[in-house]
């Protein structure tokens, strides 16, 4: 599958706003926390932990492209200790480690998430995903069009370098007050 997506840094209020504006029109989120470790290295490799799922996932291309291949596995909470140990142990080490609370719906065909990341922040992000790799300007055009129609301006991308560039540096000292387990079971 081919993963198209713009995002967007927002405010606070603009999230409070969006949300209220988006279940209004009758659009069901579903709230969950995350926990998500990027690996080091030259390839987009990542564990996440949920209270529900355990998933594992690849993206091809550079971190902030609009469109990128992606694969995922999903696996049950039962493995996930083991699993992080086993990744460890094949010599993978944490970069990043982000921790987010995620408003995820479905508007006109698209999946819309609000997010919520420590010390990164606010975010609303629309992506569709393809497997017609000729159809990639078309989606990037419709989810434009989607930020015009909920008055979002879309951020632009190096904005999101630079805010990646200094996260990655600082996660541990923005994330350092938040214990782990509370935050899968808030």
């Amino acid at each position: 599958m081919i993963e198209v997506e713009q995002r967007s840094f927002i405010t606070k209020k603009q999230y409070d706003n969006l949300t209220k504006e988006l279940k209004d029109k009758g659009i069901k989120f579903e709230e969950t926390n995350q926990i998500t470790y990027y690996f080091k290295g030259d390839i987009d490799f990542r564990i996440q932990f949920t209270n529900t799922y355990t998933k594992l996932w690849l993206k091809t291309g550079n971190i902030h492209d609009d469109a990128r291949e992606e694969v995922e596995v999903f696996i049950n909470n039962e493995n996930r200790d083991n699993l992080l140990k086993l990744l460890k142990c094949l010599g993978y080490e944490i970069e990043i480690k982000w921790f987010r609370k995620r408003l995820l719906g479905n508007y006109q065909d698209i999946t819309l998430t609000l997010d919520y990341t420590a010390g990164y922040g606010y975010i609303i992000e629309l992506e569709k995903l393809i497997t017609d790799e000729f159809k990639i300007e078309e989606t990037k055009v419709k989810l434009l069009n989607m930020f015009k129609d909920l008055n979002v301006k879309v951020s632009d991308k190096k904005e999101f370098k630079d805010k990646y560039e200094d996260y990655k540096i600082n996660w541990d000292k923005y994330t350092k007050d938040t214990d782990e387990h509370k935050f899968l079971t808030e």
